[in-house]
C-alpha cells in the first residue's frame, strides 16, 4: 500500500520562551517490507535541523531555536510504500535454544526497568503458553485485550504494567508492554514499536483519515533448521499480527527508546499542544518489494 502521511505538531507558549531543544522520531523506517519514497520536515520558527541514527537504528531529527518565541510549529510530510510480511515461522519451543537466536536475541531478553512485583505475572504466562512460540504470539494476541479494556483514560504515558493490572484497562501501550514482558517470560525475544495504523473500513470507503501514533510489539522467532530468526510484528490492541497497514517509525526496547517527540525550553511560560496525523491512502496496489 502507498500511503501520505502528515504530521502536525503546534506548542502556543503563554509568554516568551527561548533554547527550545527537540528530538523527534518520525521518519518512517525502511525494512524488507516498508520503505520511504519522501519526507518533508520544516518548523515555524525556521531553524536548522540534523539528524542521526540511534542505538537501535531509529532516525532521531534534533533542532534547537535559540531566540524568543511565543509557538512552534513542527510540519512533518512523507510518503511511505508497504507490504504484507511472509509467512510467520512456526518452529518449535526448542529453536528458541539455539546460538543463532540468542546472538540476535541479545538485549531483547532482558527484563525491563518496571518489572511487576514477583509472581504477579505468574497465571497470565501459564495461560499463554500454547505449543509453539509463533501459537504463543497469536494466543497473546487475543488474550490481553479480552482480559483489558481500551480505556484511553485509565493511565498516562508514564504508567507502568502494574499499573495495567490494577486498574484492568489501558491503550495500545500498556498492551504492548504487558506484550514484552509475557513474551520474555516465554524466552521469546521481543521488543516496542513505534508508527501508525491505517484503520478504515475494508470496504475501501475511506482513502485518508485523522489517525493516532500506535504501538505494536514485534517478536523474534526462530526457524527451524538452524535458519537466522524473524521478526514478526504484533498488534495486541486490535488481535491481529502486524500487516502492510502498519507504518512503522521506530522500534525499542520499551516506549522510552521511541518517543516520537521530547523536548525541552527555556522560560516560565505554561505550554499547549496540538498534534495530528492525517494518513491517505494513495495506491493500494503499489509494493515496498517492486
Amino acid at each position: 500500500m502507498n500511503f501520505q502521511i502528515r504530521y502536525l505538531t503546534e506548542y502556543r507558549y503563554d509568554g516568551p520562551v527561548s533554547d527550545n531543544l527537540n528530538a523527534l522520531r518520525v521518519r518512517p523506517a525502511t525494512t524488507s517490507t516498508q520503505r520511504c519514497d519522501d519526507f518533508q520536515f520544516r518548523t515555524d520558527p525556521e531553524t536548522r535541523v540534523q539528524s542521526h541514527r540511534d542505538y537501535f537504528g531509529t532516525e532521531v531529527i534534533e533542532f534547537g531555536i535559540p531566540k524568543i518565541h511565543d509557538h512552534l510549529t513542527i510540519d512533518v510530510r512523507a510518503r511511505v510504500v508497504t507490504s504484507e510480511p511472509a509467512e510467520p515461522p512456526e518452529s518449535s519451543w526448542e529453536a528458541l535454544g539455539t546460538a543463532a537466536y540468542e546472538e540476535a536475541a541479545g538485549e531483547f531478553l532482558l527484563p525491563g526497568p518496571a518489572e511487576p512485583p514477583e509472581g504477579l505475572l505468574d497465571e497470565l504466562v501459564e495461560t499463554t503458553r500454547a505449543t509453539t512460540p509463533l501459537a504463543t504470539l497469536k494466543l497473546l494476541c487475543e488474550l490481553i485485550p479480552d482480559r483489558f479494556r481500551y480505556d484511553q483514560t485509565a493511565t498516562y504515558v508514564g504508567s507502568t504494567v502494574e499499573d495495567l493490572l490494577r486498574v484492568g484497562g489501558g491503550v495500545c501501550q500498556d498492551f504492548v508492554h504487558l506484550g514484552l514482558l509475557l513474551l520474555r517470560r516465554h524466552g521469546i525475544a521481543a521488543r516496542y514499536v513505534s508508527g501508525y495504523l491505517w484503520a478504515a473500513p475494508a470496504d475501501g470507503s475511506l482513502d485518508s483519515m485523522e489517525v493516532h501514533t500506535h504501538a505494536w510489539l514485534e517478536a523474534l522467532l526462530p526457524t527451524e533448521e538452524r535458519g537466522e530468526p524473524v521478526w514478526v510484528g504484533a498488534d495486541p490492541t486490535n488481535r491481529r499480527l502486524a500487516g502492510e497497514t502498519h507504518v512503522k517509525i521506530g522500534h525499542g526496547r520499551h516506549y522510552v527508546d521511541v518517543p516520537p517527540i521530547k523536548g525541552v525550553y527555556r522560560g516560565v511560560a505554561q505550554a499547549t499542544y496540538e498534534a495530528s496525523v492525517k494518513l491517505t491512502r494513495l495506491d493500494p496496489a503499489t509494493s515496498a518489494r517492486a
